[in-house]
């Protein structure tokens, strides 16, 4: 049967859902306040789609991770200056989740979820023939002995999972890699060949014209003030008076769906964790990485785009959406310099960025009925949105229109928070 939807929110998962509902046939609206589509979260993001890799910030051992950090300069976790209530309320709630059997069943939720939605990626680019900046492989540098035994438990993951991986020695690092830093002595290396690096704007943009073709609305710089569902769901945009009636409403705009949500007494527990990235034209093209490279102890990737290469990491829990923190950049530039000292054009056309990722505190996002009549959720994703964005739309989309989604989604839905 077809409906009338309303999409909130234009980022990777709000484009991927309104191309999944277009194409079932569905008459679709994204309302999106920015004035074209993956302008925040997805704007910038390292570009990462590494489904063995996508596992929850709550795990064992991080509480003390995170607070050995808080005095490190280069530290891949940060806390912001003046934590609200609800930044306070969503730590508790992380520290609770950090109980291993918690931390096993989110992984297994949030890795079945990104191994289907790879799938679905690749599926969807070869249909549509989509042409964007994209590479193959994906290598974790280990800088010491100490690193390679931390990396343990996720190799066990990894295996468990069916990922395909070598660990290799530096030597046979640089031949993956050629312009991997001389000068820079390693452990030795996790290489990954089955995963792969896209820039996700890129992708979203082409998706956003393909969702367009199959009929549905992207209504820019539009920013809906309030959303009711009593009896039906209606969405009021700013500036309008008369509310606008849906059959359904998504919510996929992160941190502002969760404000849209509150009046309606549904209280989700998203907080924004920002992330950092510094993009910058490749210098010379030996000297940059072929594909994308993680640097596991400051948790950095430095991936290639096209022309360019992105730096990215950091996540800062709290503090403001625009000031950028001085160390979470110098800690960008430490680890390009260390590992491509001469890959990027730093002298000008430098972009540096500031995301927020709207993160669940126990690692999963929500995907689903709202509990609200006719409100669905799909948000949530975290860090790992362009890694999930594909599959959390289809299953969506499965959902919506009754069927049994491809992929389970056991633990994804609202359920989850009553527990």
């Amino acid at each position: 049967i077809s409906m009338k939807i309303a999409i909130v929110g234009a980022g990777i998962v709000g484009v991927t859902t309104a191309y999944e509902l277009a194409a079932d046939g569905h008459e679709v609206t994204v309302f999106e306040r920015r004035g074209t589509a993956a302008e925040e979260t997805s704007f910038a993001n390292a570009g990462l789609v590494a489904p063995g890799y996508v596992t929850p910030w709550a795990a064992p051992g991080m509480p003390r991770k995170v607070l050995g950090h808080l005095m490190s300069r280069h530290a891949p976790v940060k806390l912001g200056s003046g934590l609200g209530a609800s930044e306070l309320a969503w730590m508790w709630r992380w520290w609770r989740a950090c109980k291993l059997e918690t931390y096993l069943a989110n992984r297994a939720r949030m890795q079945r979820l990104a191994f289907y939605s790879r799938q679905r990626l690749h599926q969807v680019t070869a249909d549509l023939k989509l042409e964007y900046d994209r590479s193959d492989g994906y290598m974790v540098l280990l800088r010491s002995e100490k690193d390679r035994e931390l990396t343990r438990p996720g190799l066990q993951v990894l295996r468990d999972a069916g990922v395909k991986f070598r660990e290799i020695g530096p030597d046979e690092a640089r031949k993956v890699e050629p312009a991997l830093n001389p000068d820079t002595d390693f452990a030795g290396a996790i290489h990954l060949p089955d995963d792969e690096v896209g820039n996700c704007r890129q992708f979203a943009l082409l998706l956003k014209d393909e969702a367009r073709r199959l009929g549905a609305v992207f209504e820019f710089n539009t920013t809906v003030a309030s959303v009711s569902a009593d009896p039906k769901p209606t969405l009021t945009v700013a500036g309008e008076a008369a509310p606008r009636p849906f059959d359904a409403v998504v919510m996929c705009a992160g941190i502002a769906s969760a404000a849209l949500l509150r009046p309606l007494g549904l209280k989700l527990p998203l907080v924004a964790v920002h992330g950092y990235s510094v993009s910058a034209h490749i210098r010379e093209p030996l000297n940059a990485p072929r594909s994308a490279v993680m640097d596991e102890r400051y948790k950095v990737a430095i991936s290639r785009l096209g022309l360019r290469v992105r730096i990215a990491g950091s996540a800062e829990v709290g503090g403001s959406p625009t000031a950028m923190r001085a160390a979470s950049l110098q800690t960008l530039y430490k680890v390009l310099h260390d590992w491509f000292p001469g890959a990027a054009q730093l002298s000008a056309g430098v972009q540096e960025w500031k995301g927020a990722r709207p993160m669940m505190p126990d690692g999963p996002p929500l995907i689903g009925p709202s509990g609200l009549p006719g409100i669905w959720l799909n948000l949530g994703h975290g860090s790992s949105g362009w890694a999930l964005a594909c599959g959390s739309a289809r299953a969506l989309g499965d959902l919506m229109a009754r069927r049994a989604p491809e992929v389970d989604l056991e633990g994804l839905g609202i359920e989850r928070l009553r527990r």
